[in-house]
């Protein structure tokens, strides 16, 4: 497990959003205190998380024989979205593909929205250009939308497909756009933390079940930050020692051995099986 701290509701997070969905989307809360101990969370944490994310309306109690959480419907496009950043934009994306440009205006006495707007365009990958206006890969156009209107924030903004022209030296102005020092400390981070896993899990002809739930969850849930903090720029414009390249293939390793077995603890914990 990584050494940096993971708060238990992110943990949880990760638990529903890589395990539940696929067995049904329900956890009885003593499966899932009982799993979380395994991450080093205590009972009381865990409940305390759980709480939160039923405020947040993340999940919500079902009793099913026993008493449990459910993702709430309002979730799952969320999940879904993460599901498409996490695993689906591991390559960076095309110079042809354009770009996605947000144009946003505020009046002053809506000025939470503005701050909102800033947020989440940063959290999805945007750059901001010039004041009000936020660029991004094209491909990232489709979540733009998806999120603004699932923020209710729409009637601020207008959203573009755009070819840029003219008039720059583009990789110089794109690194003033993204803070690319900030974005390659994160995925040195997330090297240094799981390289050693990597590495020790190489040497093991068979990785068992408990032991890849351990590893596993305290990892995604660190890797699935970057890919919004990373808008998966076309490799022409970022720096020559972009170290994204050799993060991405220490996830994918970890993933395609952790992840099955990791599942199959689950299911053995909870006794749920997986759904169409």
């Amino acid at each position: 497990m990584a050494d940096s701290p993971l708060r238990p509701s992110s943990l949880i997070n990760t638990v529903y959003g890589a395990f539940a969905r696929r067995l049904g989307g329900w956890i009885s809360v003593a499966d899932l205190i009982t799993l979380m101990s395994e991450l080093d969370v205590d009972g009381p944490a865990a409940r305390s998380a759980i709480s939160r994310l039923k405020k947040k309306g993340v999940l919500e109690p079902e009793r099913r024989g026993a008493t449990g959480y459910r993702l709430s419907p309002a979730a799952h496009p969320v999940f879904d979205e993460g599901d498409r950043r996490i695993f689906g934009s591991l390559e960076p994306a095309k110079l042809s593909d354009g770009w996605a440009m947000a144009v946003f205006s505020v009046p002053e006495s809506e000025r939470s929205y503005r701050y909102q707007l800033r947020t989440r365009l940063t959290w999805l990958g945007f750059g901001n250009i010039a004041p009000g206006v936020w660029l991004a890969p094209g491909r990232l156009l489709g979540d733009a939308r998806d999120m603004l209107v699932r923020r209710g924030l729409s009637e601020y903004v207008h959203l573009f497909a755009a070819d840029y022209a003219a008039f720059s030296d583009l990789p110089g102005t794109v690194s003033s756009w993204w803070d690319f020092p900030a974005i390659q400390d994160q995925y040195a981070t997330f090297t240094d933390a799981y390289g050693p896993v990597a590495a020790g899990l190489a040497q093991q002809p068979e990785t068992d079940g408990a032991e890849a739930f351990r590893h596993y969850v305290p990892m995604l849930t660190q890797w699935r930050r970057l890919p919004y903090l990373d808008p998966g720029l076309p490799s022409e414009l970022l720096p020559p020692d972009w170290n994204a390249v050799a993060a991405r293939q220490m996830f994918q390793q970890l993933h395609e051995v952790l992840a099955t077995p990791s599942l199959r603890h689950v299911q053995q914990v909870t006794g749920l099986e997986e759904t169409a």
